[in-house]
């Protein structure tokens, strides 16, 4: 029923050029055989008028403003919708050009929409001055979240610091990719499927993470434990050398291992080395690198420890001496 209500509302597809055209000829065909003038001579009457101090509005009046209103909105949602199609096929453009450019046409058109509908029902343009009041005071009072919104959606697809397809994480953790970009929210992906309307104020105000903003590569970070019998030379050696045969790392910047602590029951080395493309994943790397280390340590005899604790026990003769 919604999905009914909304397609009257707003039509799209090839039924919906035909449903505009019928009408438009059954409209025409009504005026040319003067059956409108029949239906204007039973509807407009002052017992179906509806009279408001100098304002008067008839059964006919109310007709002919819903035919009006069918018509010039149907078919500025179809000329939209034929716009938003042949703008999307323009793959020269940014996808973030293409929304800001759909989103403006579509504003202006809807705006000369509005504008002729109230000239056809002969409405005077003054009233815009009280509409506009009270559309002042709505977003006053209930509308400046929505408002605040859809200001946020322009800005983000003017200065494009979050783009259709990016890889961002926002504060509370959450990691996925922008998938669509609207005037009221941001439609992410998460990594395990979840799809996350997020408000375009949220991404304007609070701190997010893009990690494909100017590039996709990716550090990976490694923390290892070599025992302290080891040659910590090759330990060295035996990691880094693990981060370069995998195929993901990239030369530049190159790979870097560092001797980070003296711990109780370790050495501890940190790994850090660079993927091209962060966009397939970080995890599949640095599992992929650790089992690699794994191995090499495991054939060069390097122990990787676990903590151990020593324990002396006393006796209560011994207690007692003391």
């Amino acid at each position: 029923m919604k999905t009914f209500l909304l397609s009257l509302i707003k039509p799209n597809g090839a039924w919906a050029g035909i449903l505009v055209f019928a009408t438009l000829v059954a409209v025409l065909a009504a005026g040319m055989s003067g059956h409108l003038d029949t239906v204007r001579t039973y509807l407009d009457t002052p017992m179906l008028t509806f009279t408001v101090g100098s304002l008067a509005v008839s059964a006919y009046d109310v007709l002919r403003g819903a035919l009006v209103l069918a018509m010039v909105f149907w078919t500025t949602a179809i000329i939209a919708a034929l716009v938003e199609g042949r703008l999307s096929k323009l793959t020269k453009l940014r996808a973030t050009t293409r929304i800001l450019i759909t989103k403006v046409f579509q504003i202006a058109l809807y705006l000369v929409a509005f504008l002729v509908t109230m000239d056809l029902m002969g409405l005077d343009l003054t009233t815009l001055t009280v509409f506009s009041g009270a559309l002042g005071i709505g977003l006053g009072f209930g509308l400046q979240k929505i408002a605040s919104n859809f200001i946020s959606g322009i800005i983000l697809l003017l200065e494009r610091s979050v783009e259709q397809d990016d890889l961002i994480e926002l504060p509370d953790g959450v990691s996925g990719f922008v998938r669509k970009s609207s005037a009221r929210y941001t439609l992410i992906e998460t990594l395990d499927g979840k799809e996350i309307l997020v408000p375009n104020e949220d991404l304007i105000t609070n701190r997010v993470t893009n990690w494909t903003l100017t590039n996709t590569r990716g550090r990976i970070e490694i923390g290892i434990g070599v025992s302290y019998g080891s040659d910590l030379e090759k330990a060295q050696a035996l990691i880094l050398e693990a981060a370069r045969e995998h195929p993901s790392t990239i030369e530049d910047p190159k790979p870097q291992c560092f001797l980070r602590n003296f711990g109780d029951s370790s050495v501890d080395f940190t790994l850090l080395f660079w993927i091209g493309d962060v966009v397939k994943g970080r995890w599949a790397p640095q599992s992929e690198v650790m089992f690699t280390i794994w191995r090499k340590f495991r054939d060069a005899g390097i122990e990787i420890p676990f903590p151990q604790r020593d324990v002396h026990i006393k006796s209560s003769a011994s207690v007692l001496e003391g």
